[in-house]
């Protein structure tokens, strides 16, 4: 449970109609094989114990009797054990039979929670034999001791933060699920005990259900239906087993089997966010809260985080959110061009992947606005770094947008600078290389006043978090387009764009931007190449990325982005460099708020951005420290 990760297992057992004794002896079986495979929540189908497809002989004493004693020596079997298990069983109290969700741990039954919504309809007839349950807890005798009976009941594991709920079946399909008000009340997993039937189609609806759930009461959602063994008289199960977390399908059966499938929930992250929706108010008045205990112990990770999480898995989805961004950034600079009346944007136009995007964007809102790309000032202006790469494709890039381009060599008036205030230009120190940034931004900002237009920013995300910018150079602008895509976006960005222009010389200058290192071009170049490359200087931007996301969207602390990190990146980055730019991201982040407390407008896009005026409010000299401390535990 190290680092809020809990191995979940849903489970169906292959069972036999009213076998009670066969049946409970798999189940026994298969509870102690995924414990020892270090499952501690763990969740078996809708009275798996008689099984579900019974019918009348639930009206028979014989068949409820023999079930109540089987859920004893399940109970018992559990002994010794820590493991969090919720078993489906039919169970008699004050004289009406209910369809209940039966949780055990280490030799005791903790509760036992009835089905809500009974189906009596087309080929269920669950009011036939059993009774609602109802919200009201009362005592039931199990075993010579008094168990909660009810279905306000949370299952909590306090040092993890863990809160367990349990619906059954027919609940998740109603309008108003149980889950709700368990979540509402504090529940961060909801377990489903079902027993739901196959036909066309409904396996996908099933899946949407379930993830739909999980999404809106943003919890772990564990999901196991009875399949093989239940008669087929008329009927097919499913046996379909889903494990999801917030909207994301962590893990799931393969179609009509039977078995275990095992996943890692992360708590943590559920409970960060959860602390930020404001609007999730939590109510458990009505609830009874029942303490179990687990053994903290390392969790092991079987689950995989995304290297570039900012960027879609899948082809198709990369495709579809790449043309949503474009768009959403061309009309954010569209609302501001026609808000001041401006028909004009200037923007330095470097041929690096961020001024690229830039241009791009801008070409787009044009468009929009029903505007002519000429309208798009695109200045190149070489200085002591320029190479003839980037350059030229500069010049290509603009020319094959039809925008209007100029050139501004910068050199003489920056060596007027420097002999301005003293500066030996001999010395290619930050002096040396901000001058050039902040000539830079003096010139769009004066061809702007020129034209009636804007100055177009082109810094991105990740420079934002690093604060790789030049303060009043390339930090400035009157609106910045790429503030809130991350390094690792903007590559895929230009990447879609190169795959879906018509345009033979736009592809080809955009295909070889995507294969120039990033760089500032401050310093003089070696042999006629890039001599600074940003990535050598401030580390992999697809490592920065990846902390970036997880501090800044879900609050991880430093010890967990690490392992996770040395995980995801296991045979691409070593330790030793994982912890070292692990480190400076947390310098950087916090000694460069400055820079984000004043950057310009510009539209967000994602879940994550740095805007002092929306999702970052930071102050400017919050210390470092308790995080620093955190990684030099690392070391050694």
């Amino acid at each position: 449970m190290k680092d809020g990760f809990i191995t979940a297992a849903a489970i169906t057992p292959k069972i036999a109609v009213a076998d009670v004794e066969g049946n409970t002896q798999e189940v026994i079986r298969l509870y102690h094989e995924a414990e020892e495979a270090g499952a501690k929540l763990i969740v078996f189908p809708e009275l798996v114990i008689t099984s579900y497809t019974c019918n009348d002989l639930f009206l028979q004493q014989e068949l409820i009797d023999h079930a109540k004693a089987a859920l004893k020596r399940f109970v018992d079997e559990t002994r010794g054990t820590k493991a969090l298990t919720f078993v489906g069983v039919p169970f008699e109290a004050d004289g009406k039979l209910y369809n209940t969700a039966a949780a055990v741990t280490d030799g005791k039954l903790l509760g036992l929670v009835p089905k809500r919504f009974l189906p009596n309809y087309n080929e269920y007839y669950e009011e036939r034999y059993f009774y609602p349950g109802r919200e009201e807890i009362q005592m039931v005798s199990f075993d010579g001791y008094e168990v909660p009976f009810g279905m306000c009941q949370l299952f909590t594991f306090e040092p993890m933060g863990l809160k367990v709920a349990a619906e059954i079946c027919e609940d998740m399909w109603a309008p108003c699920p149980p889950a709700t008000f368990h979540a509402m009340a504090g529940a961060n997993v909801i377990v489903n005990l079902s027993a739901s039937v196959e036909v066309t189609g409904k396996r996908a609806y099933r899946e949407k259900l379930v993830t739909g759930q999980s999404s809106r009461l943003i919890a772990g959602y564990i999901y196991a239906s009875s399949g093989d063994g239940e008669s087929t008289q008329d009927l097919v199960f499913s046996g379909q087993r889903i494990i999801a977390e917030n909207g994301i399908v962590l893990a799931e059966s393969e179609r009509f089997s039977a078995g275990i499938t095992m996943a890692q929930i992360d708590i943590q992250r559920l409970r960060a966010d959860r602390r930020r929706m404001t609007t999730y108010d939590i109510d458990n008045r009505r609830y009874r809260s029942i303490s179990f205990d687990l053994e903290m112990e390392e969790t092991k990770l079987t689950r995989t985080f995304a290297p570039r999480p900012f960027v879609p898995d899948d082809e198709a989805g990369r495709s579809d959110r790449c043309e949503e961004i474009l768009t959403i950034q061309a009309l954010g600079l569209k609302k501001r061009l026609e808000h001041i009346g401006a028909k004009k944007a200037v923007i330095g136009i470097s041929g690096g992947l961020d001024s690229t995007l830039a241009l791009l964007v801008c070409v787009k809102a044009f468009s929009l606005l029903g505007l002519d790309p000429s309208g798009i000032i695109a200045v190149t202006m070489p200085a002591f770094g320029t190479t003839s790469r980037t350059y030229h494709n500069a010049l290509t890039m603009s020319r094959a947008l039809d925008c209007t381009l100029r050139e501004i060599n910068i050199k003489e008036a920056v060596n007027i600078h420097f002999r301005d205030i003293g500066h030996d230009p001999a010395v290619t120190d930050v002096t040396y290389e901000n001058s050039q940034a902040r000539e830079r931004t003096q010139i769009l900002m004066d061809l702007a006043n020129q034209e009636g237009g804007i100055v177009i920013g082109t810094g991105d995300l990740s420079e934002l978090a690093l604060g790789w910018a030049t303060y009043n150079g390339d930090h400035m602008s009157m609106y910045a387009v790429n503030c809130s895509v991350p390094k690792t976006l903007v590559r895929y960005l230009v990447r879609w764009c190169a795959d879906n222009t018509d345009s033979s010389d736009l592809r080809t200058a955009l295909l070889d931007v995507l294969d120039t290192p990033v760089s500032p071009e401050l310093l003089p170049p070696k042999d006629g190449e890039i001599a600074q490359v940003t990535e050598d200087l401030v580390g992999p931007y697809e490592l920065h990325d990846f902390f970036l996301y997880y501090v800044l969207r879900f609050g991880y602390r430093p010890m967990k982005i690490f392992r996770i990190a040395l995980k995801t990146f296991e045979g691409v980055y070593d330790r030793a460099t994982v912890l070292k730019w692990l480190k400076s991201f947390y310098w950087r982040f916090f000694a460069q708020q400055y820079k984000r407390s004043c950057v310009p407008d510009g539209p967000k896009v994602g879940s994550v951005a740095l805007s002092p005026r929306g999702d970052l409010r930071m102050p400017s000299d919050a210390v470092v420290k308790v995080w620093r401390e955190e990684l030099d535990k690392l070391e050694g």
